[in-house]
């Protein structure tokens, strides 16, 4: 359980297994917090429902349209001559909640599948709930009314990503200045201690290796940064 008594939260678990003709085909696992904010009742409320919809659909998805695709290779893999072509799919949705104080509550998911091949892929997605707000938080709540917040964004993760390439050449793409531009979402965020942190789907800007790449700025950088004052 977290530590801060203003916002606690315990890490709970669902595992699945699923078998078709006596072969195991499907394994899903999913670890997700259940919220405690002794203050704010109503947004527990609003979160924990948030968090739980979340995990029954990609637990409904799983049990579903992944456990007919597993059943269906396993099926094509025993009618060939390779039976042992077919490698069991696997189905994971991992939280991690990275801000969690008296204000702000901030986490990311990974939604990994593995359905054969050399690796899985996984999606991430992320929310930020604004405790005293009462409400979700977006991009444009680190900025003033007529900031130009995307392009100041863009333009930090840009410099970033400069530096970065100079020091590690072939860390991104070639063209990935063109491929940040195309694929920033400003929503795509979650906040740590001292940073907001950006980040972009495997294959956006960089290959397989670089994973999920992320650039955090800082909240000095920021017109209104999401400073927690108790």
């Amino acid at each position: 359980m977290s530590s801060p008594e203003e916002c606690r939260f315990l890490m709970c678990s669902l595992d699945k297994t699923f078998s078709s003709a006596g072969t195991e085909v499907l394994s899903v696992k999913i670890e997700y917090p259940k919220f405690e904010l002794p203050e704010c009742g109503r947004m527990e409320t609003v979160i924990n429902r948030c968090i739980w919809g979340q995990v029954e659909s990609f637990f409904h998805d799983a049990a579903t349209i992944l456990f007919r695709q597993a059943a269906c290779a396993l099926h094509n893999a025993n009618s060939s001559e390779d039976q042992d072509s077919f490698h069991p799919y696997d189905a994971v949705l991992q939280y991690r909640v990275t801000a969690c104080n008296s204000c702000y509550v901030s986490l990311y998911r990974d939604a990994y599948e593995y359905t054969g091949g050399a690796h899985g892929n996984t999606i991430r997605r992320s929310d930020t709930w604004s405790l005293k707000a009462c409400r979700a938080v977006q991009a444009c709540d680190f900025f003033h009314p007529k900031t130009n917040f995307r392009k100041a964004l863009l333009d930090e993760i840009l410099f970033q990503a400069d530096e970065n390439m100079r020091k590690c050449p072939g860390i991104y793409f070639d063209n990935y200045r063109k491929l940040i531009t195309r694929y920033f979402n400003p929503n795509r965020f979650y906040l740590t201690d001292n940073s907001v942190a950006f980040y972009f789907q495997l294959y956006e800007i960089a290959p397989y290796v670089s994973g999920i790449v992320t650039f955090s700025i800082p909240f000095d950088q920021l017109e209104c940064p999401p400073v927690c004052q108790q």
